[in-house]
């Protein structure tokens, strides 16, 4: 039987929430049904029926499915709110139960007393708006960020840099155009923003040209440099990052002086 695109993707969704492909194909197929039989059920999942029962079962099982036990037997699906409960408590569970495992995990020390000096990379807009964030929590004294590509400007990244600054930590936030630094000023208000005139930034001159999408230096010590294609469909999807830390790392220093030479009002502490 063919299959549209929504069923398609509601059955590719809850494999990826644990359930096998019958589980999920007759799932669905209760879904469309007031209720069913296996043979119902066969017919409109293309379920192999002698596999509808063990599929019917382990969706009993996981409370997402109810029988009536006549002859045949009868099913049908619980309501979709009590599904997406359902399923969510166990995505839920798994994930805590997840977490519990990776922080009891016992993690080898490293050798030696050297500072830590680490250059990373990172793929995907989303990974990136993530470290970006994680790295202004972890600030102790101060952030420098400049904003080229305005599609960075998010709410999690507001409410970061505003927790920063609640926090008493030098924010100085600088965009490429106005548009930017009136974003910036007026979600910041009582934060420093300017405009960086590093138009050599935006890498639009040839359309096989990367542009840096963000700079953020923190501490002094530790910087992310985002960067992605302008003229490329979904480039926030493609955007790239690099990210370094530690005070003697070559590549920090390097990059420290490029965004102290946008900030003039931050001295370089490695000149």
């Amino acid at each position: 039987m063919t299959e549209d695109t929504t069923t398609r993707e509601a059955i590719s969704l809850l494999q990826d929430l644990g359930l096998q492909e019958y589980e999920a194909r007759c799932f669905m197929a209760l879904n469309k049904l007031p209720s069913g039989t296996a043979k119902e059920i066969h017919e409109i999942s293309d379920v192999p029926r002698t596999r509808v029962y063990d599929a019917i079962r382990v969706l009993e099982s996981q409370g997402l499915v109810e029988v009536q036990h006549t002859s045949p037997q009868v099913y049908r699906a619980v309501s979709i709110d009590e599904a997406t409960q359902t399923l969510r408590q166990k995505y839920d569970n798994r994930i805590e139960t997840l977490e519990t495992h990776l922080r009891n995990t016992d993690v080898r020390e490293a050798d030696g007393d050297e500072q830590v000096q680490e250059v990373w990379s990172l793929t995907g807009h989303e990974a990136i708006e993530s470290r970006t964030i994680e790295l202004i929590d972890e600030a102790e004294s101060e952030i420098a960020l400049i904003v080229v590509d305005e599609d960075i400007l998010s709410e999690p990244l507001f409410d970061g840099l505003q927790a920063a600054a609640d926090r008493d930590i030098s924010l100085v936030l600088g965009g490429r155009t106005d548009a930017v630094t009136e974003t910036l000023g007026d979600r910041l208000s009582t934060t420093h923003v300017f405009e960086t005139g590093l138009d050599w930034l935006t890498g639009i001159e040839r359309d096989d040209e990367v542009a840096i999408s963000r700079i953020l230096l923190v501490d002094r010590e530790t910087l992310l440099v985002g960067s992605y294609y302008p003229n490329t469909a979904g480039s926030d999807a493609n955007e790239q990052a690099v990210f370094a830390r530690g005070l003697e790392n070559g590549i920090v220093v390097l990059l420290r002086r490029l965004v102290t030479a946008g900030l003039p009002q931050i001295k370089d502490p490695g000149a």
